[in-house]
């Protein structure tokens, strides 16, 4: 193999590595709907690999299909969440089977592909780092939905912080560690990078007056003030839909969390009650309760364009990175991603992966929520099926960026655009603060 494919063999590899892992489970628990907004985890097991059948063994390879029977119900569009526990789903061990016979036959695909052909699928790989990055993220789909179901869940790796840097500001009640955007131009987006989704494409000029960004991720101690002041009650922080849906579902805090007799709160996570840690970011909670922060904290949510500037664009020499800190994959010392931790790390962590406006954490940690819609760019077309991103365009769902601590590496970057309903709070979704700057601080 040359080294591209053995590249794309490894990541084959590790991704279904992490599949099995998240399913290595007593089967109760697989066939179990923990959630009626979560399919069971052998659903995500054998969807999967039908993603995979379909989009390198039929598509890019015009192979014959193995399980044509099963194609609808895996289809994610064919049956909601709710119904699928009442299909007749493969069996975990049929699962299995299933996923690992696609998976030699896929390996025999790539060992015969030819990488530098023009086809928009197989040249350099594509269709590859597709089924890749599709996979990793239904990773850490199981991942909430081991969360919600209480189960212990597999352990991260277990790789060490960075050591920590010096004390330095962070996020408090009611204000904020905050970095200068100044005015200006930059490109949005990408038309290079051969793994991104055509939702991040084209790439695109968007010139932006100067703003404010939070330099970390608002932590849960910020937000316990919110919570802990009355943020929840008063309906001045809130939008009409928002305060509609904290009432009718009776929101008092984040997901996960409760206060205990004396006041102090608490979080479950996985199974597992323990304080708050008050300098890590809050996550689990929804776009309704960012916002509300937002606004009792006298500031809002960025736009996405403004976090995309804020995270990726280099002033020095005019173009945007791939990466915070640059165009080199992230490491170890840059971000908190891959199941590293079980967790978000404390806020401040990684100053070697800060943005060149002195953002940190942008990557990894929680998705952080923007106060944008899930739109297309000018340009957009639909590649390689109008159902990844094109049909979910419109004033349903909003952005976010930036990845979580669960995320994988090969699954997000500077461009990367995720999108979900405002309410939803069982991803490991938080967020971070902006305001406009004044005529006298546009540096």
């Amino acid at each position: 193999m040359s080294g591209l494919k053995e590249r794309i063999a490894a990541g084959l590899e590790a991704v279904r590595a992490r599949s099995l892992a998240y399913t290595d489970l007593d089967d109760e628990l697989l066939v179990r709907q923990h959630s009626p907004i979560m399919s069971p985890l052998v659903w995500d097991l054998a969807h999967v690999g039908n993603y995979e059948e379909l989009w390198v063994l039929r598509e890019a390879a015009g192979l014959a299909p193995l399980r044509p029977e099963i194609d609808e119900m895996y289809d994610a569009f064919a049956h909601p969440r709710g119904e699928r526990p009442e299909l007749p789903l493969l069996s975990p061990d049929e699962a299995r089977a299933y996923i690992a016979r696609v998976r030699g036959r896929v390996l025999d695909v790539l060992d015969a592909a030819d990488l530098s052909a023009p086809d928009p699928l197989c040249g350099g790989g594509v269709v590859f780092g597709l089924v890749t990055q599709h996979e990793h993220q239904h990773g850490e789909t199981m991942l909430a939905t081991l969360q919600l179901s209480g189960h212990p869940g597999p352990p991260g790796d277990g790789g060490p912080l960075p050591p920590a840097p010096p004390r330095r500001a962070v996020p408090r009640a009611g204000g904020a560690a905050e970095v200068l955007v100044p005015a200006g131009p930059f490109v949005a987006g990408t038309s290079a990078r051969p793994f991104a989704y055509d939702n991040e494409r084209p790439a695109h000029r968007v010139d932006l007056p100067a703003y404010w960004i939070d330099r970390f991720p608002v932590t849960n101690g910020a937000y316990a003030a919110f919570t802990d002041g009355g943020g929840y009650d008063d309906p001045r922080w809130w939008t009409a839909r928002g305060w509609a849906w904290r009432t009718r579902r009776e929101v008092r805090a984040p997901l996960f969390w409760t206060r205990d007799a004396g006041g102090a709160w608490w979080r479950t996570r996985f199974g597992r009650a323990e304080p708050v840690p008050p300098d890590e970011p809050v996550q689990h909670v929804s776009w309704y309760e960012a916002d509300a922060y937002a606004r009792w904290a006298g500031r809002r949510l960025p736009s996405e364009a403004e976090w995309e500037k804020a995270c990726g664009f280099d002033p020095a020499s005019g173009r945007a990175r791939a990466f915070p800190w640059g165009d080199a994959e992230p490491g170890p010392e840059h971000a908190n991603l891959g199941h590293r931790l079980s967790h978000p790390a404390p806020v401040g962590a990684f100053p070697a992966g800060a943005s060149p406006c002195g953002a940190e954490q942008m990557i990894g940690e929680v998705w952080e929520w923007t106060s944008s819609w899930f739109l297309p760019y000018p340009g957009f077309r639909a590649f390689p099926y109008r159902e990844y991103s094109e049909v979910f365009f419109g004033r349903a769902y909003r952005v976010l960026r930036g990845g979580s601590w669960a995320t994988h590496p090969s699954a997000v970057r500077a461009t990367f655009r995720n999108w979900d309903h405002p309410y939803r709070r069982q991803i490991f979704a938080g967020f971070r603060c902006a305001r406009s700057a004044g005529p006298d601080e546009e540096g």
